[in-house]
């Protein structure tokens, strides 16, 4: 038996969500369905994040044990062909010893957020920005975000339904940039912890986007966060523009 390590980028979009679901499709169940594809049997796998319905994966880790000696290329290549045509790739695999636990093993996680400011509807970046019709402050985004960095009891910025020990994380980065994109502005929100609360990300965005547009004010978040009460916090910004977009280990398993 062997443990493959895997790097997955997907399309959120037609899934209820990374974790695996009776009734609803899944990235998990799309990847575990192309594994009894290959070995057949019931297949397990185990992910970096569970990501919600209509988030994307750009880095996304998952492990799978595997009976087979597999040569990693030809398991990649061999999970692709089966994949198809749902919008899931894995990117990258690599065999790695029985102590490696995609969740378990991480000790970072990284976020991008990206939101889309112009007027006309999007068509080619539908489903995979937030979409705003009007311009941000970025210096007052930026100044808002400052005040979550480091450890925080982050209550205001954690769904109701989370099921988190505590509300307690550390906060390494949330940077804020500018970009301007052939459709429009995008501002991309740049976050990076040791792990989240269930709705984190998107609660940071949607309550820095009232900041940007100029409806609060940067010292507001600082009071929102203090207040460690949800009804605090400003409106949870929808799932399209979210990517899990790396995942750090202290020994990389995709460096060669």
């Amino acid at each position: 038996m062997g443990r493959f390590a895997l790097k997955i980028e997907y399309d959120g979009a037609p899934f209820a969500g990374w974790q695996r679901q009776a009734d609803q499709p899944s990235v998990q169940s799309a990847i575990e369905t192309a594994l009894a594809k290959l070995e057949p049997g019931a297949h397990t796998i185990a992910a970096a994040g569970r990501t919600d319905a209509g988030v994307h994966g750009w880095g996304q880790v998952a492990h799978c044990d595997l009976q087979k000696d597999w040569d990693p290329f030809r398991l990649s290549e061999a999970l692709n062909y089966h994949l198809k045509p749902d919008p899931v790739a894995i990117v990258a695999c690599a065999r790695v010893d029985d102590a490696f636990h995609a969740r378990f093993s991480a000790v970072a996680r990284h976020y991008i957020f990206r939101i889309m400011a112009r007027r006309a509807p999007l068509t080619f970046g539908h489903g995979q920005f937030w979409r705003v019709n009007h311009d941000l402050d970025l210096d007052a985004m930026q100044a808002g975000a400052a005040a979550l960095l480091g450890e925080h009891d982050f209550t205001t910025f954690r769904s109701t339904m989370c099921q988190a020990a505590s509300p307690v994380k550390t906060l390494d980065r949330l940077d804020v940039a500018r970009i301007v994109q052939p459709e429009g502005i995008e501002y991309r929100f740049d976050v990076r912890a040791r792990s989240f609360l269930h709705n984190q990300v998107r609660s940071f965005v949607g309550t820095l986007e009232r900041v940007g547009t100029g409806a609060w004010v940067p010292e507001d978040v600082a009071k929102a966060l203090a207040a460690k009460d949800r009804s605090a916090c400003g409106p949870v910004c929808p799932p399209q523009g979210l990517y899990l977009a790396h995942v750090v280990y202290p020994d990389d398993p995709f460096a060669n």
